[in-house]
């Protein structure tokens, strides 16, 4: 592996230590404040969590949006404008180098490497204060290195190929595992490969999940609380396909009764907004982690690229393997913007918009993402199960899941096996497992399984971006048509699975991605 260098991010310091103007030209560039004292640990590790959103980049990248100048399956299209030019670059899985705006991959990086930076001087400051040992430093710690890996999961995911296993995946570039502060101007970092920084990853978790501790937190579900520390842990875990530890974080969470935890899908709602504010209710059971980011993801909608087609019918306006029609938690909770022809979106992830001048009409975007939840660790639980050849278990899950979204049909085995067959093409998409790994195992019995895991998946992480990890996780391949006359096809092993990284980091000198597709997929002509 080629060692590179890139300076990260000293943002983090201008932002929480800067001083007034005077006093900065009067004293020495490196006079920041001491991180000395517990109080003043608890304040940085506030900026350890990324407040940038991953939406935009995952969901155009996937198969949940489609574009609608495109023509559809009745030959229809819209001559729309797309709200930014990115979104044009990331739906056809191009480089969005121009672009440094939110939820743009430059924000999305220098936004995780910040708080990447506060957990690590966080942590420095912890081990400088070593000589207390309070039980709360203990639980600042472990909230540090909780916040560092998931950052590091978030980027590695987003920037470089899914994790193989530990052999096939040293062959691929990961990112820069950052474990110091950040000291001096151009520190240097080399990008690791992927199996590299999975195993700091997983070490982070492990040296830092049993040191979390909920009573030293005021509102637990705005940090990484014990439930949420091991539902990350879970979906970690599943994507390294260690299933006996899924099934140990997942059932942490889970509890004896998991199905008092889930979502109320019952509640009656007046407007879109009641929706987007109950679905990231730190009240609710369901719910085990909120997390609030500086986005404008909630504009595509409307757009040029939709929620629609196929996109729309093969998962939340489209029949299950227990329902007809949108499943019925949806029924009321499912909206349009500027015409029902362009897509459909559910509000949980809605703009709150915060005003720093209400005169000027100026302020800061936000969506609030309910970051870790029951439903999701869940599924990841049933896949798991599967794979363990526990499939009763599974489909126990399954059908929690299911009625609790209001299914009147209960799931069974039958059932499954009966919908997920190949011709039902909307929802059984091909999956290339053993092209991934030739240690990633998936038999004919358990594969009906696992297109139902997947399926829910789609559904409840829906705008959240997990699909795209999912599809990258199973090879899955996929099609955009982009306008009249053209057609990318994303296949197993392209390089484009691995956005783009921001064109400032490049000219820093780091190695970027390779994009170009080499298997014949790309730029085909559509038959008008």
């Amino acid at each position: 592996m080629k060692t590179n260098y890139i300076h990260l991010s000293l943002g983090l310091l201008i932002a929480l230590f800067s001083t007034s103007c005077e006093g900065f030209l009067d004293t020495l560039p490196d006079n920041r404040t001491q991180i000395d004292s517990e109080k003043k640990i608890n304040q940085l590790l506030v900026s350890a969590y990324p407040q940038a959103n991953l939406s935009t980049l995952a969901e155009l990248s996937s198969d949940n949006f489609v574009d609608n100048n495109a023509p559809n399956a009745q030959g229809k299209y819209f001559y729309l404008n797309s709200y930014r030019e990115m979104d044009d670059q990331i739906f056809a899985w191009e480089p969005a180098y121009a672009s440094t705006s939110q939820d743009s991959p430059s924000y999305f990086w220098e936004n995780c490497y910040t708080a990447i930076a506060a957990a690590n001087h966080a942590l420095q400051a912890i081990e400088n204060l070593a000589g207390s040992d309070t039980a709360l430093l203990r639980a600042q710690k472990g909230e540090a290195l909780l916040c560092r890996a998931y950052s590091h999961f978030l980027l590695v995911n987003i920037f470089s190929q899914t994790y193989k296993d530990d052999s096939a995946s040293t062959l691929d570039l990961g990112i820069p595992y950052a474990t110091k502060p950040e000291t001096v101007v151009q520190e240097k970092y080399t990008r690791e490969t992927v199996t590299a920084v999975y195993e700091k990853i997983q070490k982070d978790i492990e040296d830092g999940i049993d040191l979390i501790n909920d009573e030293k937190y005021s509102i637990p579900k705005y940090h990484f609380n014990r439930k949420a520390a091991c539902a990350f842990a879970a979906r970690f875990f599943l994507y390294k396909r260690d299933y006996t530890k899924v099934l140990k974080y997942a059932n942490e969470v889970m509890g004896s009764n998991p199905a008092s935890l889930l979502r109320n899908w019952n509640k009656k709602y007046s407007s879109s907004s009641e929706i987007a504010y109950d679905y990231i209710d730190v009240t609710l059971p369901c719910n085990l982690m909120i997390l609030p980011t500086n986005s404008i993801y909630n504009r595509v909608y409307g757009t040029r690229y939709g929620h629609n087609g196929d996109a729309m019918n093969g998962s939340t306006y489209g029949s299950g393997p227990t329902w007809v029609g949108m499943i019925p938690a949806f029924l009321g909770k499912v909206y349009i913007r500027n015409s029902q022809d362009y897509g459909v979106f559910f509000p949980k992830n809605s703009e709150m918009f915060e005003y720093t001048d209400k005169v000027a009409n100026i302020g800061l975007p936000h969506i609030v993402r309910a970051e870790f939840t029951v439903e999701e660790t869940l599924l990841c639980r049933a896949e798991a199960l599967v794979y363990l050849n526990r499939l009763s278990e599974a489909v126990a899950d399954l059908q929690l899941w299911n009625s609790s979204h209001l299914v009147a049909t209960g799931l069974t085995n039958s059932i499954i096996k009966n919908f997920y067959v190949p011709t039902n093409k909307l929802f059984v998409k091909k999956l290339n497992p053993t092209l991934i790994s030739t240690a990633f195992v998936l038999t004919p019995e358990q594969e009906p399984y696992i297109h139902c895991v997947l399926h829910f998946r789609r559904m409840d992480t829906m705008f959240d971006g997990l699909r795209w990890f999912d599809i990258k996780r199973y090879g899955i391949e996929i099609t955009h048509k982009i306008g009249r006359n053209r057609v990318e096809n994303l296949v197993i092993n392209d390089p484009r699975r691995a956005i783009q990284i921001p064109q400032e980091v490049i000219g820093a000198g780091m190695t970027d991605n390779p994009m170009s597709n080499t298997n014949g997929g790309n730029s085909d002509v559509l038959a008008k």
